[in-house]
């Protein structure tokens, strides 16, 4: 393309076209080789430069400057490396922050803004010609503190991009077949930096922007076979938290750290972790000023050297800078190298300018070992490093004053430090620093009612600050004096879960009576949420999601386990494992303990009501249990069809589930396997049916609790053969004689009092005896399971035994279809292997089955989307409905209008899902890729 050329303001001579980016300007000569992943969509080199190529053409004729609202989609990686590709000058910010945005757009007035909207990925022109005279060496424009919204930003230059991308894929010996997964945000300079090094060689990116705590995350990690993972210090602890270590990912290759320091212990127990499992811990040092990263710590040299950040990239060198006359041992770090920037930008006549910088000052002191690696000890700038986030302390100080809380700001190591004059603004301050900085609630110490001590000259005395909120800190009952962890009081505690609340679930609106559910919490959030309310509570109560804060804090619950090595498991997880568990073993004759599917039954009614009987509307309760029943059968209905057409032993009658209506009750046959699932169905489309009526959907909300009570004294006349016949032999899997089974369970989720569980308790001891006079020990267990469901919600076990029990009680129902296969051919050999088989075949059809929800899901949006055409819809950014890329478009049409297909979410039922029933009222959604739709138009704006 032709650029403008720009005139230089230090001279009147025209100065010459920008340069290219060399990793950007190479990919349509990579080819066939693999650029990036979805999960739903793959894109080869080539076919991602047309698309890089019409997103240049989007952005329009001469040299633009292009707000980018960056997330970890494939419209925002496609818009940004077409900005470079034209010749134009992006400035990535964080796409879910307006206030941040809104800042960016006063201080530079850009030409146009791309981000997610409404409608879909939206580029609006806000001026007809380029309105800045733009330097030919700037390339990119970075925000210095992260997210923090600071107008301040680096300036980079083509040099800088392509000789980091390089040095770091020398030094971490990146390879064309290497897929690093967008763990990171891509506004981040580390996470930037990635998606540079794997272009310049040739691999592939797998873009998602789910948490390493999200299981769809590293389903997505393992199907894709991503090799690479970068990480902040916050995202090994959530790696620890979540099971990581426990966990084998076969194609994981390199595990990079930065953003800040991580606890040497942690490196070493990474680092060992990483010998054992066969993939490398790179630790690194960077800068946003640096491009993105200074210095590599090799993995040979990690558990030795924990402390030290390694020596300088390739191209890079250190040298130390005294403080002053006297040799302390330490000093400035400073760092020379390609990648140093041209210098910062605080407005738009900045952008100008050229190169002000050669070497960087890091702010940060340090010392050589004496194997010449670089340790860093301290820091010597108004600068913080917090959950990887770089902290302008005095940009913190000044959006505080003018939120009129005078305070001053200090760095505590992993938290903001603040000390404001005005009595009783703790939780206004907190509120102010969380909304406008992006940091967690967790990561803010405040003292109110304070003024901070003064120097002689009368200047601030921050040592001293420190000082008084460090003792603040430390005197505070907390494990990590952190706001979360330290509420001395219930309401301390109510206004600590409410801050988390709005910073987790970006939910500014949460207060003291919204719940995790009315915020609109969802399985994708549940985990972190539940960590960090953890922090807050030690421990929380079965159904926690259900709960407003106020109660929250006062609502009983067990106690934490003392040692790091047990879990609390949610009982009915427990019992969903253990019954399934108990059904090979009485078919492969490991022991006889009968009784597992009707406990499991039960367990259906039980998390019906948890999950389903929320208090969403009549026709979205009766339409979620409807598609809980669908989501049972399309699984069954498949694999009992390819079983009827491979072997014959089953027909129609099985593969709709109605055998129990057309069958044959004389005699016992294959074709009665899988009663269980032909009842569940059943019981769950009766209760949709009763939930569609008005008057009963009234009834069950008013009395909740005699609603199910009812229901067992109804199915107690079918258990007792008053209104129907006796069924015989078999009744035992007759649906409408099981009724009484299922409404105890209900019951039983619905017993919220002591005398209400005894009640509950009295059914199964009372009624299930005589049920089988043959088979007592059945009895036995289905009662002592349903006892345990009523009074125990939680129990403690070993953590590898929770999360194999999660794992067995999420693919219960795939286990049960799969087994009569799988054992019968095993039996000769072992009975423990044909039930490990089993189970091994039952859950990986559960996966599969995931994927195929997932593709379905994806295809019906798709479609969805073709059928509605390309329709204009609002334009806001993710975010904030009320203000958007409208908001700083002066009134100009959006460039690019179509809506993005979001594909739906498809599930197993919650009855066999486990992670469900600890988390969210409606069925966690499966691990749903969203198909990326990009369209840009084919000529600029004149």
């Amino acid at each position: 393309m032709v650029v403008s050329p720009v005139v230089s303001p230090d001279r009147e001579s025209v100065v010459p076209a920008p340069a290219s980016v060399a990793f950007v300007t190479s990919l349509r000569a990579r080819g066939a080789a693999t650029a990036v992943h979805t999960g739903s969509v793959t894109l080869t080199y080539a076919a991602l430069a047309d698309l890089v190529d019409a997103a240049a053409a989007s952005l329009g004729t001469g040299r633009r400057l292009v707000l980018l609202a960056a997330d970890n989609s494939l419209d925002s990686l496609v818009t940004y490396l077409g900005a470079l590709s034209g010749g134009h000058v992006p400035l990535l910010a964080p796409g879910d922050r307006v206030q941040h945005l809104d800042r960016l757009v006063d201080a530079y007035d850009p030409d146009v803004v791309a981000g997610a909207g409404d409608g879909g990925w939206q580029v609006v022109a806000r001026h007809d010609d380029p309105a800045h005279q733009l330097h030919p060496d700037l390339a990119l424009l970075l925000p210095t503190s992260g997210s923090t919204g600071s107008p301040k930003v680096v300036r980079l230059s083509h040099t800088n991009l392509d000789s980091n991308a390089r040095s770091i894929a020398e030094a971490l010996s990146i390879r064309s077949t290497d897929r690093a997964v967008t763990s990171l945000p891509l506004h981040y300079c580390y996470g930037l930096s990635v998606v540079h090094s794997h272009l310049a060689v040739g691999a592939s990116l797998v873009l998602t922007d789910l948490s390493v705590v999200d299981p769809c995350f590293w389903e997505l990690f393992d199907t894709t076979a991503a090799t690479t993972l970068a990480g902040v210090p916050h995202s090994f602890d959530l790696l620890e938290r979540s099971g990581f270590a426990d966990r084998d990912h076969p194609s994981l290759r390199v595990v990079t750290q930065a953003g800040g320091r991580l606890d040497p212990a942690t490196v070493q127990r990474f680092a060992a972790l990483g010998r054992e499992r066969g993939w490398d811990l790179f630790v690194m040092y960077g800068q946003t000023e640096a491009t993105a990263r200074m210095a590599v710590l090799a993995p040979e040299l990690v558990e030795s050297r924990a402390s030290s950040v390694g020596a300088p990239v390739p191209g890079g060198t250190f040298r130390i800078e005294p403080l002053g006359e006297i040799d302390c041992g330490f000093g400035e770090l400073v760092y020379s190298g390609p990648n140093v920037m041209l210098g910062y930008a605080e407005h738009a006549a900045d952008l100008a300018r050229g190169r002000d910088v050669h070497e960087l000052r890091t702010g940060d002191l340090a010392r050589f070992g004496a194997d010449g690696l670089v340790e860093i000890v301290g820091r010597r700038s108004r600068f913080a490093k917090v959950v990887g986030l770089r902290i302008d302390l005095d940009q913190v100080e000044r959006d505080l004053w003018q939120a009129g809380h005078p305070s001053h700001c200090v760095d505590l190591g992993d938290a903001v430090g603040v000390l404001t004059e005005r009595p009783g603004a703790g939780t206004s301050v907190t509120d102010t620093v969380r909304r406008l900085h992006g940091i967690p609630a967790s990561a803010v110490v405040v003292l109110d009612g304070l003024e901070a001590p003064r120097l002689a000259t009368g200047k601030p005395d921050y040592p001293g600050v420190k000082e008084i909120l460090g003792a603040h800190r430390a005197s505070r009952p907390a494990t990590t004096g952190q706001m979360e962890t330290t509420a001395a009081g219930e309401g301390d505690r109510v206004v600590a879960v409410v801050a988390l609340y709005r910073e987790l679930l970006d939910a500014p609106h949460a207060t003291a009576d919204t719940s995790f559910v009315d915020l609109g919490g969802d399985s994708l959030s549940y985990v972190e949420v539940s960590l960090r309310l953890e922090r807050v509570l030690d421990a929380l109560p079965g159904g926690w999601h259900l709960f407003p804060p106020r109660d929250l804090v006062v609502a009983p619950s067990a106690a934490r386990p003392s040692r790091s090595w047990l879990q609390r498991v949610e009982t009915s997880v427990v019992l969903r494992a253990v019954a399934v568990l108990l059904i090979l073993a009485n078919h492969t004759h490991l022991s006889f303990v009968p009784g597992g599917a009707h406990t499991l039954l039960a367990l259906a009614g039980f998390n019906l009501a948890r999950f389903q009987l929320t208090h969403r509307s009549r026709g979205d309760r009766a339409k979620g249990v409807a598609r809980s029943a669908l989501r049972i059968w399309a699984p069954s209905a498949a694999w009992i069809s390819v079983v009827a057409v491979v072997a014959g032993t089953y027909d129609w009658r099985n593969v709709l589930l109605l055998n129990q209506v057309l069958g044959d009750w004389a005699r016992w046959s294959d074709h009665w396997h899988y009663w269980f699932v032909e009842a569940v169905v059943a019981l769950l489309l009766g209760t949709a049916a009763l939930m569609a009526i008005p008057a009963v959907d009234r009834w069950e909300r008013r009395w909740p609790f005699a609603f199910p009570l009812a229901l067992v004294g109804f199915g107690l006349l079918t258990r007792y053969a008053v209104v129907v016949p006796d069924a015989g032999p078999y009744r035992g899997a007759n649906a409408y004689v099981l009724i009484w089974l299922f409404a105890t369970g209900w019951a039983a989720a619905r017993a919220t009092t002591t005398a209400q569980r005894l009640l509950v308790s009295a059914i199964p001891v009372l009624t299930v005896p005589g049920f089988w006079p043959s088979m007592p020990m059945r009895e036995v267990t289905i009662i002592v399971g349903l006892l345990v469901l009523i009074w125990v919600p939680t129990v403690v076990v070993p953590a590898v035994l929770g999360r194999a029990a999660a794992v067995v009680a999420s693919a219960s129902l795939f286990v049960y279809l799969t087994h009569f296969v799988v054992y019968p051919h095993l039996m000769a050999t072992s009975s423990v292997l044909a039930m490990a088989a089993s189970v091994a075949v039952g859950v990986a059809y559960w996966r599969l089955w995931l994927r195929v929800e997932s593709l379905s899901a994806t295809v019906a949006a798709g479609v969805s989307a073709r059928v509605a055409g390309s329709s204009v819809a609002a334009s806001s950014l993710a975010g904030s409905s009320a203000t958007g890329l409208r908001r700083w478009s002066r009134a100009r049409p959006a460039r690019s209008t179509a809506p993005r297909p979001v594909a739906d979410s498809a599930t197993t039922t919650a009855m066999f899902h486990p992670e469900t029933s600890a988390a969210d009222p409606s069925p966690e959604p499966a691990c749903v890729a969203t198909t990326t739709n990009i369209v840009m138009p084919q000529a600029a704006p004149r």
